[in-house]
């Protein structure tokens, strides 16, 4: 059957808003372990994974109870045992949770298309859960990721570290303190060159799979296929359709962050994308795509729009940019909100600079301290403080996000979306991405 005919199957037997689908039975165990230490399990503990663990760790009121990893090479599971050596080893993450009894946190940090999967099968346990960005693979996951921290009242964070350093903090204040007024518009980018595939067909063949990967265990609830030497594992899986979201998932809930809480934006009502006609398989290597968000307190009209833009070396038209001068240098990836009174650029990742310059004396700026991301997460788990990227504000940043990515496959097309209903409500073909169909057996745990 081809993904597109058990995409329309799976439609047509699921209700996207989550309430009407079936739960597959989940054999966790609820108990915890009387333990006043946070006791955590990382599951993905290479790249970005293995500073997601050490973070966390960082706390002295945690223990890292047990490590899960597909490959146990030196750069994935080896290290982590080596400095935690007094924590479980497991290679499958649905073992690690039948025996999760001592475990309250979880932090998963493994390819975005294993995010939903495994937090959700964490959430239905009462597991607090820390998700690396995107918090998922599809706007109907987020959604469900959201009502599952609710329901099962979990201590959530998404994986945005930048949302907490001085440079975003100071600019939300900064928007938030009507320093240049209303805002009208915003223009975000990444330029940056990917160290992933992109617009690219899939490699035909396949390679010896290491020893010390589980390919099977790898590919999760994706679609088979051949494993191909560096093609997907550990790192280029981000260029591909059934494992990753391209560059505005990968870096969109980095940089449309600060816009997102410095004018509390809402689900957008409709967008459009410029793109290149998407391959089978792999995702663009340009996109610009155009959100219009209900308008805020903070904007000026009662729309705002938010346009994104992504390829080598992309920056928004500098016409479009206010009171920035065309004697400044851009950053190469970073956002400018458009204001009644000037215009704030805001780098990836560089303290957020004001224009016209002469209008804001820099001895008077306000510079607001960073805080720690992961360790914020660890002490909300025990009860102390709160958590500022928790579901109920990621899972609608990443909807948004993933929205980009569907509209990426429908170019030059108007996109109206209905949050309440989660619903493409003007393109069938677009809203069967919302969703997507999941390989036997590895079907998620959903609400």
């Amino acid at each position: 059957m081809s993904n597109l005919s058990s995409r329309r199957r799976f439609l047509k037997s699921a209700t996207i808003a989550g309430a009407a689908i079936a739960l597959p039975a989940v054999q966790y165990s609820r108990l915890y372990g009387a333990n006043s230490r946070l006791g955590i399990a990382s599951i993905g503990t290479g790249g970005k994974g293995w500073s997601d663990l050490n973070g966390v760790a960082a706390s002295p009121n945690v223990q890292v109870i047990a490590l899960c990893d597909i490959d146990s090479s030196a750069k994935h599971l080896g290290q982590a045992a080596e400095k935690y050596p007094a924590a479980r080893q497991f290679d499958d993450w649905r073992k690690l949770l039948d025996e999760s009894q001592d475990i309250r946190g979880v932090l998963v940090s493994t390819p975005d298309f294993m995010h939903a999967p495994i937090s959700l099968a964490a959430l239905h346990l009462g597991k607090h859960v820390f998700c690396q960005k995107p918090l998922t693979h599809t706007v109907h996951e987020a959604r469900q990721m959201q009502m599952a921290a609710k329901k099962f009242n979990c201590v959530t964070q998404m994986g945005n570290q930048i949302q907490s350093h001085s440079a975003y903090r100071t600019a939300v204040h900064m928007i938030h303190s009507g320093m240049i007024g209303k805002v009208k518009e915003v223009h975000s980018w990444q330029g940056g060159e990917p160290r992933w595939p992109r617009h690219i067909p899939r490699p035909p063949g396949s390679d010896p799979i290491p020893a010390h990967v589980r390919w099977d265990l790898w590919q999760g609830v994706a679609p088979e296929r051949p494993y191909k030497a560096d093609m997907y594992h550990p790192f280029r899986w981000r260029g591909w359709q059934d494992y990753g979201t391209g560059q505005l998932g990968d870096f969109g809930c980095h940089i449309l962050d600060p816009v997102f809480k410095s004018l509390k934006l809402s689900a957008p009502t409709k967008l459009t994308v410029e793109a290149p006609t998407l391959l089978p398989e792999s995702w663009t290597d340009r996109a610009t795509v155009r959100y219009e968000f209900p308008g805020t307190e903070y904007t000026l009209e009662p729309t705002i729009h938010v346009t994104w833009y992504d390829a080598v070396g992309a920056v928004p038209p500098r016409e479009r940019l206010g009171d920035v001068p065309a004697s400044y240098a851009l950053p190469g990836a970073g956002s400018v909100l458009v204001g009644e009174k000037g215009s704030l650029v805001v780098p990836h990742v560089a303290m957020p600079k004001l224009f016209p310059e002469e209008q804001f004396s820099s001895d008077e700026l306000p510079v607001i301290e960073g805080v720690d991301h992961y360790t914020q997460w660890a002490d909300a788990c025990l009860g102390n403080g709160k958590t500022t990227s928790h579901f109920d504000y990621a899972g609608p940043l990443t909807e948004a996000v993933l929205l980009g990515t569907i509209g990426i496959r429908f170019p030059g097309q108007v996109l109206k979306w209905d949050p309440n209903a989660l619903e493409i409500t003007n393109h069938k073909k677009a809203q069967e991405w919302v969703t997507k169909p999941y390989r036997n057996g590895w079907e998620p745990a959903w609400i």
